[in-house]
């Protein structure tokens, strides 16, 4: 199997994200994908909930 897409990616990384990764696909993400990709995705939507998080906490305490 090719390297797995960009959108592929996206799609496993923000399930295991939210923890509905299904064995199937976590076997085939090891098997296929790239430790890197990985990491750097998984920082990146970190970053993105945590700036989303206090954007909306300080939207509700209107600061």
């Amino acid at each position: 199997m090719p390297k797995q897409t960009i959108i592929q990616v996206i799609k496993s990384t923000l399930s295991a994200f939210i923890g509905v990764q299904s064995t199937a696909n976590r076997k085939q993400d090891f098997e296929h994908g790239s430790l890197t990709t990985y990491i750097i995705a998984g920082l990146i939507f970190t970053i993105v909930f945590v700036v989303g998080l206090i954007f909306l906490v300080s939207t509700v305490i209107g600061g």
